[in-house]
Protein backbone atom coordinates (compact mmCIF):
# COMPACT_ATOMS: atom_id res chain seq x y z
CA UNK A 1 0.00 0.00 0.00
CA UNK A 2 1.13 3.58 -0.74
CA UNK A 3 -0.29 6.86 -0.91
CA UNK A 4 -0.15 9.69 -3.13
CA UNK A 5 -1.54 13.02 -2.18
CA UNK A 6 -2.72 16.08 -3.80
CA UNK A 7 -4.15 19.32 -2.94
CA UNK A 8 -7.83 20.44 -4.08
CA UNK A 9 -9.08 23.25 -5.68
CA UNK A 10 -12.75 24.27 -4.96
CA UNK A 11 -14.79 27.24 -3.87
CA UNK A 12 -15.87 28.12 -0.56
CA UNK A 13 -19.02 26.59 -0.37
CA UNK A 14 -17.18 22.84 -1.31
CA UNK A 15 -14.61 23.52 1.51
CA UNK A 16 -17.21 24.85 4.13
CA UNK A 17 -19.25 21.18 2.79
CA UNK A 18 -15.44 19.39 3.59
CA UNK A 19 -15.85 20.78 6.48
CA UNK A 20 -19.13 19.30 7.62
CA UNK A 21 -18.36 16.35 6.08
CA UNK A 22 -15.28 15.72 8.57
CA UNK A 23 -17.43 17.03 11.55
CA UNK A 24 -19.62 14.07 10.83
CA UNK A 25 -17.29 11.78 10.40
CA UNK A 26 -15.70 13.16 14.31
CA UNK A 27 -19.68 12.61 15.48
CA UNK A 28 -20.03 8.68 14.63
CA UNK A 29 -16.50 8.50 15.83
CA UNK A 30 -17.33 9.48 19.30
CA UNK A 31 -21.11 7.95 18.90
CA UNK A 32 -19.09 4.34 18.00
CA UNK A 33 -16.93 5.12 21.10
CA UNK A 34 -19.67 5.84 23.25
CA UNK A 35 -21.98 2.75 22.20
CA UNK A 36 -18.77 0.85 23.11
CA UNK A 37 -18.36 2.12 26.89
CA UNK A 38 -22.32 1.55 27.14
CA UNK A 39 -22.45 -2.09 25.96
CA UNK A 40 -20.79 -5.11 26.81
CA UNK A 41 -18.63 -7.36 24.49
CA UNK A 42 -19.32 -4.61 21.31
CA UNK A 43 -17.22 -5.95 18.02
CA UNK A 44 -16.25 -4.14 15.16
CA UNK A 45 -18.88 -5.66 13.22
CA UNK A 46 -21.46 -4.04 15.92
CA UNK A 47 -19.86 -0.91 15.02
CA UNK A 48 -20.33 -0.88 11.47
CA UNK A 49 -24.34 -1.85 12.13
CA UNK A 50 -24.72 1.11 14.60
CA UNK A 51 -23.65 3.31 11.61
CA UNK A 52 -27.25 2.87 10.31
CA UNK A 53 -28.87 3.34 13.30
CA UNK A 54 -27.25 7.01 13.56
CA UNK A 55 -28.26 7.72 9.69
CA UNK A 56 -31.48 6.77 10.61
CA UNK A 57 -31.77 8.77 13.59
CA UNK A 58 -29.71 12.04 12.67
CA UNK A 59 -30.69 13.81 9.14
CA UNK A 60 -27.15 15.08 8.82
CA UNK A 61 -25.21 11.77 9.66
CA UNK A 62 -27.71 9.81 7.04
CA UNK A 63 -26.20 12.76 3.72
CA UNK A 64 -22.39 10.95 4.83
CA UNK A 65 -22.23 7.97 2.58
CA UNK A 66 -22.46 5.20 4.01
CA UNK A 67 -19.11 3.82 3.56
CA UNK A 68 -17.45 6.76 5.13
CA UNK A 69 -19.95 6.35 7.96
CA UNK A 70 -18.21 2.37 8.21
CA UNK A 71 -14.83 4.65 7.79
CA UNK A 72 -15.71 6.68 10.83
CA UNK A 73 -16.65 3.27 12.67
CA UNK A 74 -13.25 1.75 11.87
CA UNK A 75 -11.47 4.39 13.30
CA UNK A 76 -13.26 4.36 16.62
CA UNK A 77 -12.34 0.30 16.36
CA UNK A 78 -9.14 0.66 15.63
CA UNK A 79 -8.53 2.73 18.94
CA UNK A 80 -10.81 -0.03 21.11
CA UNK A 81 -8.20 -2.57 19.46
CA UNK A 82 -4.96 -1.15 20.58
CA UNK A 83 -6.25 -0.63 24.29
CA UNK A 84 -6.95 -4.46 24.35
CA UNK A 85 -3.49 -4.93 22.80
CA UNK A 86 -1.86 -3.07 25.04
CA UNK A 87 -3.70 -4.42 28.16
CA UNK A 88 -2.73 -8.32 26.70
CA UNK A 89 1.15 -6.97 26.26
CA UNK A 90 0.67 -5.72 29.64
CA UNK A 91 2.77 -2.75 28.93
CA UNK A 92 3.94 -0.05 31.57
CA UNK A 93 2.33 2.59 32.80
CA UNK A 94 -1.41 4.07 30.76
CA UNK A 95 -2.30 1.66 27.97
CA UNK A 96 -4.39 4.13 25.84
CA UNK A 97 -7.72 3.94 27.14
CA UNK A 98 -9.68 5.69 23.46
CA UNK A 99 -10.56 9.16 24.32
CA UNK A 100 -13.22 10.95 22.12
CA UNK A 101 -12.02 13.29 19.02
CA UNK A 102 -12.21 16.98 19.54
CA UNK A 103 -10.75 18.55 16.49
CA UNK A 104 -10.71 16.11 14.06
CA UNK A 105 -9.24 16.86 10.42
CA UNK A 106 -10.13 13.74 7.59
CA UNK A 107 -12.79 12.36 6.70
CA UNK A 108 -12.50 8.73 4.94
CA UNK A 109 -14.35 7.79 2.06
CA UNK A 110 -13.93 3.96 0.84
CA UNK A 111 -14.59 2.62 -2.72
CA UNK A 112 -17.78 4.37 -3.02
CA UNK A 113 -18.93 7.64 -2.39
CA UNK A 114 -16.18 9.47 -4.99
CA UNK A 115 -15.38 9.36 -8.52
CA UNK A 116 -12.16 10.15 -10.26
CA UNK A 117 -13.03 12.25 -14.02
CA UNK A 118 -10.89 10.44 -17.20
CA UNK A 119 -8.36 12.22 -16.75
CA UNK A 120 -7.78 11.93 -13.10
CA UNK A 121 -6.76 15.19 -13.02
CA UNK A 122 -10.39 15.91 -10.77
CA UNK A 123 -11.95 13.90 -8.11
CA UNK A 124 -16.01 13.81 -7.58
CA UNK A 125 -17.99 13.13 -4.26
CA UNK A 126 -21.55 12.05 -5.11
CA UNK A 127 -22.94 12.04 -1.30
CA UNK A 128 -25.53 14.48 -0.07
CA UNK A 129 -22.99 16.71 1.37
CA UNK A 130 -22.15 18.18 -1.33
CA UNK A 131 -18.97 18.68 -1.95
CA UNK A 132 -19.17 18.08 -5.50
CA UNK A 133 -16.05 18.11 -7.97
CA UNK A 134 -12.39 19.23 -6.56
CA UNK A 135 -9.67 19.82 -8.73
CA UNK A 136 -6.58 17.51 -8.11
CA UNK A 137 -2.98 19.57 -8.27
CA UNK A 138 0.12 17.43 -7.99
CA UNK A 139 2.77 15.88 -9.85
CA UNK A 140 1.70 12.14 -9.50
CA UNK A 141 0.28 10.35 -12.03
CA UNK A 142 -3.02 8.16 -11.16
CA UNK A 143 -3.35 7.05 -14.45
CA UNK A 144 -0.58 3.77 -14.06
CA UNK A 145 -3.02 2.53 -11.43
CA UNK A 146 -6.62 0.43 -11.98
CA UNK A 147 -9.06 2.53 -10.46
CA UNK A 148 -9.60 -1.07 -8.55
CA UNK A 149 -6.51 -0.08 -6.71
CA UNK A 150 -7.40 2.70 -4.96
CA UNK A 151 -8.56 1.37 -1.76
CA UNK A 152 -9.43 4.35 0.18
CA UNK A 153 -9.54 8.29 -1.00
CA UNK A 154 -9.11 10.74 2.24
CA UNK A 155 -10.04 14.77 2.41
CA UNK A 156 -7.26 16.68 4.74
CA UNK A 157 -7.62 19.90 6.30
CA UNK A 158 -4.52 21.68 7.07
CA UNK A 159 -3.44 25.15 7.53
CA UNK A 160 -2.42 25.52 4.28
CA UNK A 161 -5.25 24.19 2.72
CA UNK A 162 -7.16 20.74 1.73
CA UNK A 163 -5.74 17.80 0.27
CA UNK A 164 -6.64 14.30 -0.95
CA UNK A 165 -5.05 11.51 -0.55
CA UNK A 166 -5.59 8.23 -2.03
CA UNK A 167 -4.42 4.88 -0.44
CA UNK A 168 -2.84 2.16 -4.08
CA UNK A 169 -3.11 -1.14 -3.47
CA UNK A 170 0.69 -1.97 -5.09
CA UNK A 171 3.51 -4.11 -4.33
CA UNK A 172 6.17 -1.70 -2.82
CA UNK A 173 9.05 -4.56 -2.37
CA UNK A 174 11.85 -3.45 -4.63
CA UNK A 175 14.98 -5.56 -5.07
CA UNK A 176 18.30 -4.15 -4.85
CA UNK A 177 21.86 -5.18 -4.95
CA UNK A 178 23.87 -6.22 -1.44
CA UNK A 179 25.95 -3.42 -0.41
CA UNK A 180 27.70 -5.84 1.83
CA UNK A 181 28.10 -3.03 4.54
CA UNK A 182 26.06 -3.23 8.25
CA UNK A 183 26.09 -0.39 10.40
CA UNK A 184 25.16 0.36 13.86
CA UNK A 185 23.28 3.83 14.59
CA UNK A 186 23.01 5.79 17.22
CA UNK A 187 20.70 9.08 17.43
CA UNK A 188 21.42 12.11 20.03
CA UNK A 189 21.15 15.52 20.00
CA UNK A 190 24.45 16.65 19.82
CA UNK A 191 24.82 15.25 16.47
CA UNK A 192 21.41 13.88 14.44
CA UNK A 193 22.48 10.21 14.25
CA UNK A 194 26.65 8.55 14.64
CA UNK A 195 27.56 5.21 12.81
CA UNK A 196 29.44 2.69 13.84
CA UNK A 197 32.27 3.58 11.13
CA UNK A 198 32.54 7.17 12.87
CA UNK A 199 30.36 9.28 10.48
CA UNK A 200 28.24 11.91 12.02
CA UNK A 201 25.37 13.66 11.18
CA UNK A 202 24.83 17.03 12.96
CA UNK A 203 20.82 18.04 13.93
CA UNK A 204 19.41 20.75 11.89
CA UNK A 205 16.89 21.52 14.71
CA UNK A 206 14.15 23.06 12.81
CA UNK A 207 12.12 23.87 15.28
CA UNK A 208 15.20 26.22 17.60
CA UNK A 209 15.96 28.15 14.30
CA UNK A 210 12.40 29.24 13.60
CA UNK A 211 11.49 29.75 17.25
CA UNK A 212 11.61 33.32 17.47
CA UNK A 213 9.60 33.86 14.15
CA UNK A 214 6.88 31.27 15.88
CA UNK A 215 7.01 33.09 18.86
CA UNK A 216 6.23 36.69 17.07
CA UNK A 217 3.55 34.71 15.51
CA UNK A 218 2.02 33.56 18.46
CA UNK A 219 2.02 37.18 20.17
CA UNK A 220 0.34 38.15 17.44
CA UNK A 221 -2.06 35.52 17.44
CA UNK A 222 -2.75 36.47 21.37
CA UNK A 223 -3.10 39.75 20.82
CA UNK A 224 -6.26 39.14 18.29
CA UNK A 225 -7.86 36.92 21.14
CA UNK A 226 -10.79 38.98 23.03
CA UNK A 227 -12.11 37.10 25.88
CA UNK A 228 -15.24 38.17 25.85
CA UNK A 229 -15.85 37.55 22.07
CA UNK A 230 -18.18 35.20 20.56
CA UNK A 231 -16.86 34.19 17.83
CA UNK A 232 -13.54 35.93 17.41
CA UNK A 233 -12.61 38.40 14.99
CA UNK A 234 -11.50 37.57 11.42
CA UNK A 235 -8.28 39.29 12.24
CA UNK A 236 -8.01 36.61 15.03
CA UNK A 237 -8.24 33.81 12.57
CA UNK A 238 -5.85 35.00 9.83
CA UNK A 239 -3.54 35.75 12.74
CA UNK A 240 -3.80 31.93 13.99
CA UNK A 241 -3.84 30.44 10.50
CA UNK A 242 -0.26 32.46 9.56
CA UNK A 243 0.80 30.66 13.32
CA UNK A 244 -0.43 27.37 11.61
CA UNK A 245 1.47 27.29 9.29
CA UNK A 246 4.52 28.46 10.47
CA UNK A 247 4.34 25.25 12.82
CA UNK A 248 3.26 23.17 9.61
CA UNK A 249 6.65 24.49 7.73
CA UNK A 250 8.82 23.25 10.62
CA UNK A 251 7.32 19.93 10.57
CA UNK A 252 7.23 19.14 6.96
CA UNK A 253 11.25 20.33 7.20
CA UNK A 254 11.69 17.66 10.22
CA UNK A 255 9.58 15.09 8.06
CA UNK A 256 11.52 15.54 4.62
CA UNK A 257 15.18 15.51 6.37
CA UNK A 258 14.39 12.38 8.19
CA UNK A 259 12.98 10.62 5.07
CA UNK A 260 16.23 11.87 3.01
CA UNK A 261 18.41 10.65 5.81
CA UNK A 262 16.58 7.25 6.50
CA UNK A 263 16.61 6.75 2.40
CA UNK A 264 20.35 7.13 2.39
CA UNK A 265 21.25 4.61 5.23
CA UNK A 266 19.23 2.17 3.87
CA UNK A 267 20.68 2.58 0.66
CA UNK A 268 24.01 1.96 1.87
CA UNK A 269 23.84 -0.91 3.89
CA UNK A 270 22.32 -4.27 4.40
CA UNK A 271 21.73 -4.33 8.68
CA UNK A 272 21.36 -1.38 10.12
CA UNK A 273 20.72 -1.24 13.90
CA UNK A 274 19.40 1.18 15.93
CA UNK A 275 18.12 1.95 19.66
CA UNK A 276 14.09 1.26 20.54
CA UNK A 277 14.09 4.71 22.34
CA UNK A 278 11.27 5.20 24.73
CA UNK A 279 10.48 8.54 22.68
CA UNK A 280 6.87 8.95 24.65
CA UNK A 281 8.73 8.69 28.05
CA UNK A 282 12.21 10.54 27.66
CA UNK A 283 10.37 14.16 26.53
CA UNK A 284 8.91 13.73 30.28
CA UNK A 285 12.11 15.04 31.45
CA UNK A 286 11.36 19.10 31.04
CA UNK A 287 14.83 20.03 30.57
CA UNK A 288 15.19 17.98 27.08
CA UNK A 289 11.60 17.66 25.85
CA UNK A 290 11.85 20.72 23.48
CA UNK A 291 15.06 18.96 21.95
CA UNK A 292 14.12 15.54 21.75
CA UNK A 293 10.56 16.41 19.89
CA UNK A 294 12.69 18.82 17.98
CA UNK A 295 15.25 15.88 17.22
CA UNK A 296 12.77 13.77 15.22
CA UNK A 297 13.60 10.54 16.41
CA UNK A 298 10.30 8.48 16.13
CA UNK A 299 9.63 10.04 12.52
CA UNK A 300 13.24 9.13 11.25
CA UNK A 301 12.31 5.40 12.91
CA UNK A 302 9.22 4.73 10.95
CA UNK A 303 11.09 5.52 7.86
CA UNK A 304 13.81 3.66 8.34
CA UNK A 305 11.74 0.78 9.20
CA UNK A 306 9.49 1.47 5.85
CA UNK A 307 12.51 1.96 3.55
CA UNK A 308 13.78 -1.68 5.02
CA UNK A 309 10.81 -3.26 4.41
CA UNK A 310 10.60 -1.96 0.75
CA UNK A 311 13.88 -2.22 -0.14
CA UNK A 312 14.44 -5.99 1.61
CA UNK A 313 17.02 -4.54 4.06
CA UNK A 314 17.48 -6.28 7.47
CA UNK A 315 16.44 -3.30 10.59
CA UNK A 316 16.58 -4.62 13.87
CA UNK A 317 15.67 -2.73 17.34
CA UNK A 318 17.84 -3.20 20.43
CA UNK A 319 17.39 -2.64 23.98
CA UNK A 320 19.09 0.70 24.62
CA UNK A 321 20.58 -0.19 28.12
CA UNK A 322 23.83 1.01 29.13
CA UNK A 323 25.32 1.52 24.76
CA UNK A 324 26.50 4.34 26.04
CA UNK A 325 28.08 3.66 29.60
CA UNK A 326 29.90 0.06 27.98
CA UNK A 327 32.86 0.45 26.28
CA UNK A 328 32.74 -1.13 22.87
CA UNK A 329 36.20 -2.58 23.11
CA UNK A 330 36.30 -4.60 26.41
CA UNK A 331 33.00 -4.68 27.30
CA UNK A 332 33.78 -2.86 30.76
CA UNK A 333 30.94 -0.56 32.00
CA UNK A 334 32.69 3.08 32.02
CA UNK A 335 30.28 5.75 34.05
CA UNK A 336 30.06 8.80 32.78
CA UNK A 337 27.37 11.82 32.69
CA UNK A 338 25.07 13.39 29.74
CA UNK A 339 28.02 16.31 29.54
CA UNK A 340 30.94 14.02 29.03
CA UNK A 341 31.00 13.72 25.18
CA UNK A 342 33.86 11.48 25.01
CA UNK A 343 34.02 7.87 25.88
CA UNK A 344 37.71 6.88 27.41
CA UNK A 345 38.25 3.36 29.23
CA UNK A 346 40.83 3.41 32.09
CA UNK A 347 40.49 -0.30 31.89
CA UNK A 348 41.69 -0.88 27.96
CA UNK A 349 42.58 2.90 26.97
CA UNK A 350 40.07 2.92 24.37
CA UNK A 351 39.27 6.67 23.39
CA UNK A 352 36.05 7.98 20.73
CA UNK A 353 33.67 9.70 21.28
CA UNK A 354 30.88 8.92 22.84
CA UNK A 355 27.75 8.61 20.57
CA UNK A 356 30.15 6.59 18.07
CA UNK A 357 31.47 4.17 21.19
CA UNK A 358 27.67 3.73 21.57
CA UNK A 359 26.63 3.47 17.99
CA UNK A 360 29.15 0.44 17.80
CA UNK A 361 27.82 -1.42 21.48
CA UNK A 362 24.60 -1.08 19.44
CA UNK A 363 25.74 -3.00 16.47
CA UNK A 364 26.98 -5.95 18.46
CA UNK A 365 23.95 -6.01 20.38
CA UNK A 366 22.14 -6.38 16.96
CA UNK A 367 24.41 -9.11 15.53
CA UNK A 368 24.02 -11.62 18.83
CA UNK A 369 20.32 -11.00 18.15
CA UNK A 370 20.07 -11.47 14.59
CA UNK A 371 20.39 -15.48 14.39
CA UNK A 372 17.51 -16.26 16.35
CA UNK A 373 15.00 -13.03 16.44
CA UNK A 374 14.40 -12.44 12.95
CA UNK A 375 14.55 -8.67 11.15
CA UNK A 376 12.48 -7.11 14.27
CA UNK A 377 14.58 -7.88 17.42
CA UNK A 378 11.19 -7.90 19.72
CA UNK A 379 9.14 -9.71 16.84
CA UNK A 380 7.02 -6.82 16.08
CA UNK A 381 5.71 -5.22 13.50
CA UNK A 382 7.57 -2.21 12.33
CA UNK A 383 6.45 0.85 13.64
CA UNK A 384 5.21 2.11 10.06
CA UNK A 385 2.89 -0.93 9.62
CA UNK A 386 0.82 -0.41 12.76
CA UNK A 387 -2.91 0.06 11.66
CA UNK A 388 -2.07 -0.16 7.27
CA UNK A 389 -4.28 2.04 6.88
CA UNK A 390 -3.70 6.19 6.36
CA UNK A 391 -3.41 7.62 9.85
CA UNK A 392 -5.92 9.67 11.71
CA UNK A 393 -4.01 13.01 11.46
CA UNK A 394 -4.23 12.44 8.07
CA UNK A 395 -0.02 11.98 7.60
CA UNK A 396 1.73 8.80 6.34
CA UNK A 397 4.82 7.33 6.49
CA UNK A 398 5.34 5.56 3.30
CA UNK A 399 4.20 8.91 1.23
CA UNK A 400 7.36 9.35 -0.99
CA UNK A 401 9.10 12.49 -2.77
CA UNK A 402 10.04 12.11 -6.31
CA UNK A 403 13.52 13.60 -5.02
CA UNK A 404 14.47 10.99 -2.98
CA UNK A 405 15.90 9.86 -6.33
CA UNK A 406 18.53 12.45 -5.95
CA UNK A 407 19.05 12.28 -1.90
CA UNK A 408 21.62 15.07 -0.73
CA UNK A 409 22.68 13.45 2.41
CA UNK A 410 25.39 11.12 2.49
CA UNK A 411 26.84 9.16 5.58
CA UNK A 412 29.95 9.80 4.26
Amino acid sequence: MIIYEFKVKGKDAQYRAIDEAILTSQFIQNKCLRYWMDNEKVGRYDLNKYCAVLAAEFPFADELNSMARQAAAERAWSAIARFYDNCKRKIKGKKGYPKFKKHCRSVEYKTSGWKLSLNRKAISFNDKKGIGTLKLKGTYDLNFYDIKQIKRVRLVRRADGYYAQFAVDVKVRIETEPTRHIVGLDLGLKYFLADSDGNTIGSPQFYRKSECQLNRANRKKSKKFKKSAKPQSKNYHKARNRYARKHLRVSRQRKEYCKRVAYSVIQSNDLIAYEDLNVQGLVKNRHLAKSISDAGWSTFRKWLEYFGFKYGKQTIAVAPHNTSQNCSSCGKRVKKSLSTRTHVCPHCGFVEDRDVNAAINILKLALSTVGHTGTYAWGDLPSWAVGAILLSNGESVNQESHSLSSVGVSMS
